[in-house]
């Protein structure tokens, strides 16, 4: 089954690559993740159920366009705790209970500007032939403590007529919502469509999930690898209800 479309930013306020990505889902009931939404935010189901990832991965060459990357500031570790909604423009999108970043001022101006739930974490990604370790403690601000630590196996590239709609339901998605001083706000991202990959969970500790206000897992988690993407971030625009 083909991927959705990428939207087009011709504009883009960021440029950057996500690399060495993995997508932990886990299923849970509509209404337990709906309570912690927005109200102007309709979870986005798939088989009856609510999904929320962990994501954990490697940011690279991050920078505006035309701009040449600064070497510390550029490149660090990120994680996500997220979910995918329907917005009331009638788009999807993803909604963030939490991202984690290896880097302060890449936290302090994603919190300012769009009031995402950034926290500033100890974070690393440490690869070792076809398995990788990501591990990550947060630091500010609370709850203190919060974290992971899992590897992951890398295996073999998925085929294009392999994957299926649960598959792009949980990986192709290109708009964030936020909310900004009271108002829906719609960030679109562009970029190809994954280079999915199989992966083994090897080892799984976490409570992030759980610092989101959520339940503990109750299942093995639905699992994707990635060696990642080139990306565009367009700039943020408000979400006007459809008529």
């Amino acid at each position: 089954m083909r991927a959705p479309r990428s939207p087009q930013v011709s504009t883009a306020v960021l440029v950057q690559r996500w690399r060495t990505m993995t997508f932990l889902h886990w299923r849970y009931p509509a209404q337990v993740v709906q309570r912690l939404l927005p109200a102007n935010l309709t979870v986005h189901t798939f088989d009856g159920a609510a999904w929320v990832g962990l994501l954990p991965f490697l940011m690279e060459d991050v920078r505006p366009p035309r701009l040449p990357a600064v070497p510390w500031l550029s490149r660090f570790p990120e994680t996500n705790v997220r979910t995918y909604v329907h917005g009331p423009d009638g788009a999807v999108g993803l909604y963030f209970f939490s991202l984690d970043a290896g880097r302060l001022p890449a936290v302090v101006a994603a919190r300012a500007s769009l009031r995402l739930p950034y926290f500033w974490s100890d974070l690393a990604v440490e690869v070792d032939g076809d398995t990788v370790r990501y591990r990550g403690r947060r630091r500010t601000p609370g709850p203190d403590g919060a974290g992971y630590d899992l590897r992951v196996r890398f295996g073999q590239a998925y085929r294009d007529a392999e994957l299926t709609a649960f598959d792009h339901f949980l990986t192709a998605r290109y708009r964030l919502y936020s909310q900004v001083a009271g108002r829906l706000v719609a960030v679109d991202v562009a970029h190809p469509p994954w280079p999915l990959r199989r992966g083994n969970l090897v080892d799984l500790r976490q409570d992030v999930v759980q610092a989101a206000g959520l339940p503990a897992p109750a299942q093995p988690p639905a699992l994707h690898a990635s060696d990642g993407v080139d990306v565009r971030v367009g700039f943020p625009h408000l979400v006007r209800a459809r008529t």
